[in-house]
């Protein structure tokens, strides 16, 4: 498949309720090299390799994508880096990035980036996203079971150095990295990088009750107010964060707040996992097979499952993290693409 030709294009994706889909988080593998007590299991069954749509596959749907409107398409996992050969759907992708495409971009928790951060950036993506809860290294090791975080902040320095544009995103944490927030967001200014701060969000069971973890960013905020000028600013990079700019710092601070500040009204995403599943929501369940769509009926089948998957993509989620609710669904959070 020659990737510079050009897409044959169809109708764009608009859901039911009129909001147009651009953006897509496209999963290439639900494995990961640490083991986040928010996002999974501590001994999680991973999907044999055998079981994952192949790169041409990925390739195929994600142009697909592209043709029906999407302009933003995010790599995801698990971690996306620990897949072989992931450089390649990157550069098949990243030949779209200025004509029909808008941006390629990644997160990841930057534990591989120093392997990759050149080849990302010769295959057309500008910036990644990169997870980062705590820079206490011991604390880093309990949140990801083991993690060390020498490698990670070794990574952000690879992908500086290579021109990556680098964005922070941590998640609020009650009881571990509340009273680190403000710290993180100082270094993350002084470094040049934006940072987006998230709430917890009960998906999978990970063996903890959501209560104990979630920290509402609204209280977060106040903290951050008693020490610094913030102000509301109108920019937005594709997703659903709502930004500040420090004054004292001089830096960009994001705010994804799915329970505090329900964002869905304004919903344009769609995730893919790494098995061909189409969720249009993450807190619901009702996944569309396009892998079996395309094996079986090639482009006219993916076209046919986008347009049922925009006559059911629901309105809103129904997140609830009140003591013992439960997960909002059983799949973790790296099967669906983080």
């Amino acid at each position: 498949m020659d990737g510079t030709a050009p897409l044959t294009t169809a109708p764009s994706l608009i859901d039911r309720f009129g909001r147009p889909i651009t953006y897509l988080r496209l999963s290439v593998t639900d494995r990961c090299d640490l083991r986040c007590v928010y996002c999974m299991a501590a001994r999680p069954n991973f999907l044999p390799r055998s079981g994952l749509l192949t790169l041409e596959e990925l390739t195929a749907i994600g142009e697909r994508f592209i043709a029906r409107g999407v302009r933003k398409i995010r790599i995801t996992g698990g971690e996306p880096l620990v897949r072989r050969d992931v450089t390649t759907l990157i550069g098949n992708l990243g030949r779209h990035v200025g004509a029909s495409l808008d941006e390629l971009t990644l997160t990841t928790n930057a534990t591989r980036l120093a392997l990759h951060a050149e080849r990302l950036v010769s295959a057309g993506v500008k910036r990644v996203n990169v997870s980062l809860d705590t820079r206490d290294p011991a604390r880093f090791g309990r949140l990801t079971r083991g993690g060390d975080l020498s490698r990670t902040l070794a990574g952000i320095e690879a992908g500086r150095r290579a021109g990556l544009q680098i964005k922070i995103n941590t998640v609020a944490l009650k009881g571990e990295n509340e009273n680190e927030i403000p710290d993180l967001v100082a270094w993350a200014h002084g470094q040049g990088f934006d940072m987006t701060l998230i709430e917890v969000m009960p998906v999978g069971d990970v063996g903890e009750d959501r209560a104990d973890q979630f920290l509402p960013l609204t209280t977060v905020r106040e903290v951050l107010e008693s020490r610094w000028s913030l102000t509301d600013i109108p920019d937005r990079t594709g997703g659903p964060a709502r930004y500040v700019r420090i004054a004292e710092t001089g830096g960009r601070l994001g705010f994804i707040t799915p329970l505090t500040g329900n964002f869905c009204a304004g919903c344009n995403r769609v995730r893919l996992t790494c098995t061909g599943q189409l969720y249009t929501c993450l807190g619901h369940d009702g996944a569309l097979d396009l892998r079996s769509a395309y094996r079986d009926g090639g482009i006219a089948a993916i076209d046919a499952r986008l347009d049922e998957a925009m006559a059911i993509k629901p309105e809103r989620h129904d997140f609830d993290v009140s003591r013992g609710a439960g997960p909002a669904v059983n799949r973790h959070m790296a099967q669906t693409g983080g």
